[in-house]
């Protein structure tokens, strides 16, 4: 891990032992939160972040309004759980409502897509000369199994103004991006084979060499690893996890059409292959104009893949031990613009969360009349990043060292969302 100096506070040998001895699994969840690395690599968690890349309506989604402001918002829905509902929008995920526990309650201050995304993927704001990992990183580099040739965090989609990356702790936990996920990673095919090959990795390896030698040795290290990674992955039998060919019809048509619907399925074959992170991201959600139109498209295009994934992961007896998150930068406004779309939003607005020790069938939090104000148990993204940590068994006290020698804690503020983890 190179140039970031590491170091996790709160547990000791006395603590791994005990653990040992006891059985992590039959603790409570204070007990858990400081496991240490290789426990919960043996536990195989694993993660799986949605990413409604825009900012989702909450209104006409996970918290519908019937009359919002004057204006027509969301018909709800009952879902497979009495008494709670869903806008008429998300059919499917209304089905395996069993499983999910809805946040309605999030709240920021930030409302700009750069800062808003930022800080609901690192936990953090934007800070000058440090750079954070995001959320992915973090995960990845405390729970990363063993996934062969495998990187173990994997993006598939993306956006214009989304980021979240390794940050201080290096290449090896930066993002393999998957930008259609019915085809191989881009460059992945080998253009050439053998001994040529051989010769132009020599090749490179001399220049990159010569080139440290003079400067830049830190940044000749990491591209070396880069590409030795690469070379491992190219080669490597796990290719064939982002191979969707090999699924049958019925379970592609099972996740529906279309490139979320494809990178849902390819999250769960990355997922069996042993990645620790994926990322599904979704486009298109910032509704400034023709919000109920636009929200509907939305929603056809996700809840089916989402709620299929869901019973993949339940059915393969994977669930419990993966984390699925489902949320974005923020919501939208209660008032339709004269454009009849919603604008920006961070007072007020949702998410929902699926296995690994989430208790489903539930609702935490709530809005007033018309989605505006929270007006029971707030949840801040600090408290969501700290829910996420709790849930996957990671001490969100764990202190990460940059170059200049600032401890950065994986969260410092917050605490899990109060009934939300079993």
């Amino acid at each position: 891990m190179s140039h970031v100096q590491r170091r996790s506070r709160g547990f000791d040998r006395r603590d791994f032992l005990s653990l040992v001895a006891g059985g992590a699994m039959t603790m409570g969840l204070p007990a858990r939160l400081a496991l240490a690395a290789p426990v919960l690599r043996q536990q195989q968690k694993r993660c799986v972040v949605l990413w409604m890349a825009g900012g989702p309506s909450h209104l006409e989604t996970l918290d519908p309004k019937e009359a919002v402001a004057g204006a027509v918002g969301s018909a709800s829905i009952a879902t497979a759980v009495p008494g709670i509902h869903l806008s008429e929008n998300l059919p499917e995920l209304a089905k395996v409502m069993d499983e999910v526990a809805i946040v309605r309650s999030l709240t920021s201050r930030e409302g700009s897509h750069p800062r808003a995304q930022h800080l609901m993927q690192h936990g953090y704001l934007p800070m000058g000369g440090v750079k954070f990992p995001a959320l992915g990183a973090n995960v990845c580099d405390q729970l990363q199994a063993a996934a062969g040739a495998l990187p173990g965090y994997v993006r598939i989609g993306g956006g214009r103004v989304y980021n979240g990356g390794a940050g201080m702790l290096g290449v090896e936990y930066a993002p393999l991006g998957v930008r259609d996920p019915s085809r191989p990673p881009d460059n992945t095919t080998a253009m050439v084979s053998g001994d040529r090959r051989e010769q132009r990795l020599a090749l490179l390896d001399l220049i990159q060499a010569n080139f440290g030698a003079a400067e830049g040795a830190d940044r000749v290290a990491e591209r070396r690893q880069l590409v030795n990674a690469a070379e491992a992955m190219i080669q490597s039998p796990g290719m064939e996890a982002f191979d969707l060919a090999q699924e049958s019809s019925a379970a592609r048509q099972a996740y529906g059409e279309g490139r979320f619907a494809e990178g849902c399925l390819l999250a769960r074959r990355l997922l069996e292959a042993g990645v620790t992170f994926v990322e599904v991201v979704q486009n298109g959600w910032d509704s400034h104009q023709d919000n109920h139109k636009q929200v509907a498209a939305q929603c056809a295009q996700v809840d089916r893949p989402a709620s299929q994934l869901l019973r993949d992961l339940r059915e393969r007896g994977m669930l419990d031990s993966t984390l699925v998150v489902w949320l974005g930068e923020f919501g939208r406004t209660p008032k339709i613009n004269a454009r009849g779309g919603r604008d920006h939003y961070p007072k007020a607005f949702s998410a929902w969360l699926a296995g690994c020790g989430v208790r489903g069938g539930q609702v935490i939090g709530a809005t007033d009349e018309q989605g505006a104000q929270v007006i029971e148990q707030p949840v801040s993204p600090k408290d969501l990043h700290q829910t996420i940590y709790a849930a996957l068994g990671i001490d969100a006290d764990y202190e990460n060292t940059s170059s200049t020698g600032r401890p950065i804690r994986l969260v410092d503020e917050g605490t899990p969302i109060e009934g939300l983890l079993g």
